[in-house]
């Protein structure tokens, strides 16, 4: 039998993986070992005193209920003068499925002390509904199947957290799930009187 060249034997495994449809299997691998990897290296940028810390975009979007969205809305401008939490996830990311209880669970012993908004990005509404359900999320969740934005935020993965002040000027921001260090980080960030 002939010795079959490397790239012959790599053209067969390709073969082989497009009869066996192994190459989405494969896709869907690499993302969750990328999200995996965004979630392990994922790290806390504070804002650096030299700069002026970047204004967080505004956004109004359909509040999600244990329903599905509503008319009622979401938006920055309710916060006005009030520091934030905002929480960009989704039902089918691993990461936000093991991060969501944490907040949920931060969110009720904060309650009235810190603001936080999720915003469920590219999702169905039965699966972020049940999610949020599941996690008893008990904070204003914005639908934001259409991805609106992630662009004006710079998310190019889930999850991400970001912290704003009382200006609504991103003061720490966390790629991939926080923890309870992130948290109280960057609450104290948020809510931080600024120097006079």
């Amino acid at each position: 039998m002939p010795e079959k060249t490397w790239s012959a034997a790599i053209r067969e495994l390709m073969d082989a993986a497009a009869r066996h449809k192994l190459a989405s299997g494969i896709a869907a691998g690499c993302a969750v070992l990328s999200l995996a990897a965004i979630a392990w290296a994922g790290t806390s940028s504070p804002a650096t005193a030299a700069e002026p810390d970047p204004v967080a975009h505004t956004f109004s979007l359909p509040l999600l209920t244990r329903s599905g969205p509503a008319a009622a809305r979401v938006s920055l401008s309710d916060y006005a003068g009030k520091p934030l939490i905002v929480n960009f996830f989704a039902s089918w990311c691993p990461p936000c499925q093991g991060e969501t209880p944490l907040l949920a669970r931060f969110y009720r012993g904060e309650h009235g002390k810190v603001a936080l908004v999720g915003l469920d990005e590219n999702d169905t509404v039965g699966a972020a509904v049940k999610f949020i359900t599941a996690d008893k999320v008990g904070y204003p969740v914005a639908w934001d199947p259409g991805l609106s934005m992630v662009a004006d935020y710079g998310v190019d993965g889930l999850p991400q957290t970001f912290f704003l002040n009382a200006q609504h000027q991103i003061v720490d921001h966390v790629i991939g799930p926080v923890n309870n260090a992130d948290l109280a980080k960057g609450v104290a960030l948020a809510t931080r009187k600024a120097a006079k």
